[in-house]
């Protein structure tokens, strides 16, 4: 659908950012933009959109609100554009940081709705209280700020469905984002690459295979128990049997400290929160990929996916509980002190995306039955 242009001779006053103006809203605009409006501003979760139009900044009757959401359009492409164009925050070496992870709309009560999925819901008792509840999982990518802000900048969100491979389904947005800022400027030849984060819940090795062409990083956390394996030696010397040099080095077992060797990089920094962090990190670790589970349909000979392996050891936790070390992967190699210390600052500034799960909850629509 053509962007409307009658906002702009009809409504002069309308800021530049109004998303009328910037035709993100071609249909029943006015009601869709005064419906969002009130539904950020009313007191507590609302049950019931109707509610919305006995709110001030609802200007318009409950048959105007019905209306819009029944013949209202959202130009979801357009919006994201206007998303990706505004001014984003940056990190301390001035690199735009994006977080991406998943978070659930719980709707037990909803046996009608489609494509709901068992969500994981996290208790603070601890693991054994956790629960899987009916509802829909939704993939944010938010850009973080830095210093001291709990806040983030939404930039992309996405329903996940039965049948969707997360990481392809995740790496296709996080593509159509990094274009987009690229498409509105926010990025330019020459800029430092733009940092993706995620969580455990991602095989970071394969989102960075999956981003391969973008100008990204990846930087994941990786599980306890993982096994990985070191670069080949170089020079390389030759059994007396011969034979080509070898694929993989040597194991690097995450819980077996006797397989680690000495670190290419080993910082420490003080912190309020955690008291003194300890890093090392070794470069040049990858998984020995085989045909099976994510890559069972691939062609061709498997890639080896480089990167630098980080272990992260704090003092404390702001909780009280006992500080488990961390251990992070990100895809670029060669990365000096400051830039590990870089990466693992990056990687605990994520943990402010979890603002936007409380803002979904208090200020989002409630579900009905």
């Amino acid at each position: 659908m053509a962007f409307t242009l009658l906002p702009l001779v009809a409504c002069p006053d309308w800021p530049p950012d109004d998303p009328r103006r910037l035709g993100c809203l071609p249909v029943r605009g006015d009601t869709l933009f005064e419906l969002t409006d009130a539904l950020l501003c009313a007191d507590g979760p609302v049950t019931t959109p109707v509610d919305l139009t006995l709110t001030a900044e609802h200007r318009r009757g409950h048959g105007a609100m019905y209306d819009a959401l029944n013949c209202g359009n959202v130009d979801v492409p357009r919006l994201r554009q206007v998303l990706a164009g505004l001014s984003q925050p940056e990190a301390a070496d001035g690199r735009l940081v994006l977080a991406v992870d998943v978070t659930h709309w719980l709707r037990p009560d909803a046996p009608t709705s489609a494509d709901r999925l068992f969500c994981h819901v996290y208790r603070r008792s601890g693991r054994s209280s956790d629960q899987f509840v009916p509802g829909w999982p939704y993939s944010f990518v938010a850009a973080l700020e830095s210093g001291r802000t709990s806040w983030c900048q939404i930039l992309d969100a996405l329903r996940l469905g039965p049948t969707d491979d997360v990481a392809e389904v995740t790496a296709a947005q996080v593509r159509r984002v990094v274009e987009d800022l690229i498409d509105m400027g926010r990025w330019k030849a020459g800029d430092r690459d733009i940092l993706i984060v995620f969580d455990a819940g991602y095989d970071a090795p394969r989102m960075a295979y999956l981003l391969e062409g973008l100008p990204v990083e990846v930087l994941g956390r990786m599980r306890t128990d993982r096994v990985m394996r070191k670069p080949v030696p170089v020079p390389w010397v030759s059994p007396p049997q011969g034979g080509r040099p070898p694929k993989h080095g040597k194991e690097f077992r995450f819980a077996n400290p006797d397989t680690w060797g000495e670190p290419h990089a080993a910082t420490a920094a003080v912190t309020d929160r955690y008291g003194t962090a300890r890093a090392m990190a070794w470069d040049r670790i990858h998984p020995r990929l085989t045909t099976r589970s994510a890559w069972i349909d691939h062609t061709g000979e498997l890639p080896v996916i480089e990167g630098t392996l980080i272990r992260l050891e704090v003092d404390r936790l702001p909780g009280g509980h006992d500080p488990l070390p961390v251990w992070l992967w990100s895809s670029a190699t060669g990365l000096s002190g400051e830039n590990v210390n870089l990466r693992w600052q990056a990687f605990l500034r994520r943990s402010t995306r979890y603002r936007l799960r409380t803002r979904c909850t208090v200020a989002g629509l409630r579900p009905s039955r």
